[in-house]
């Protein structure tokens, strides 16, 4: 039997609670806090939006409201100029945050920076196997052939399409996204991944670079190669090395690539520790 949550998920925040329901709070679980006013249209749109996906996300984190109407000491303290604000509290500081009234797919992908879904309580379900990309492929596609106008899941295909290795079918979808979803945070990213899956059209296999890069330390098509496989098969740190050395022994090797390689990467990323160390090995460098 599982004990009920002591917290609810959604709660109101004013000056009096805000220390303990938020700063003391998010020591052990991240708040994000929603700065909207009744007659805000935009707040409208993103507070039930953010409402469902704080139940989806099972307690992963709690979401705070905030009437800038009746709290305005709290909306100055934070600076808002504008509503809806969003911040993200964590560790009894804030660690991100946006304004405006973002759309789903970018919200999940605000979220998916810094939480992940907590599992709900067993339902008697056997969820033990993961998915595999190809019956995520398959679901999707399903899922269109029902709803062929809902054009958010011509981005899931996309992404799709992409794990499963179908590079140019993935970038036919993506170009003919609509202009609401072109600009979608997962539709960036994905950009970033096909741009870095070009970079293996015709590579030689993974133990074949690393056999050039120890013979010549210099040989920085391997190298930079060997980095770009290295990191889309998930040995993210070691290929992000790669492109530092040649960063630092040939920053201008074909044009600079290995800085737009490391650009692109950070795009790729949900690991925000892994990407500020790198960026921050990157400046110094640079700088």
């Amino acid at each position: 039997m599982t004990d009920a949550p002591a917290l609810p998920v959604v709660f109101d925040v004013d000056t009096q609670t805000f220390e303990a329901d938020v700063l003391q709070a998010s020591l052990t679980t991240p708040v994000l806090v929603d700065f909207w006013a009744p007659w805000c249209e935009p707040c409208k749109t993103l507070g039930p939006m953010l409402e469902k996906l704080a139940a989806e996300y099972n307690g992963a984190f709690r979401l705070g409201k905030v009437d800038v109407d009746q709290q305005q000491e709290l909306a100055g303290m934070f600076g808002i100029k504008s509503i809806p604000t969003v911040v993200m509290v964590k560790d009894g500081q804030v660690l991100d945050g946006f304004a405006g009234a973002l759309p789903e797919g970018q919200l999940r992908e605000f979220l998916s920076r810094h939480v992940q879904p907590l599992e709900a309580a067993d339902d008697g379900l056997d969820d033990a196997t993961p998915e595999t990309p190809e019956q995520a492929l398959g679901r999707i596609q399903q899922a269109i052939a029902a709803e062929p106008d809902k054009a958010e899941l011509k981005l899931d295909l996309a992404l799709a399409l992409l794990r499963v290795g179908q590079t140019a079918a993935a970038e036919a979808e993506l170009a003919a996204l609509p202009v609401n979803l072109a600009t979608d945070a997962r539709a960036v990213r994905l950009r970033s991944e096909l741009d870095l899956a070009h970079a293996l059209k015709d590579a030689p296999e993974l133990i074949t670079l690393q056999q050039r890069v120890e013979a010549d330390g210099n040989d920085w098509e391997a190298r930079d190669q060997l980095g770009v496989r290295l990191l889309l098969e998930g040995d993210v740190e070691a290929g992000l090395d790669q492109f530092l050395v040649i960063l630092q022994k040939a920053r201008d090797w074909n044009d600079g690539q290995a800085k737009k390689r490391l650009l692109a990467a950070f795009a790729t990323l949900d690991d925000a520790d892994v990407v500020g160390r790198y960026r921050r090995k990157m400046a110094s460098l640079l700088f």
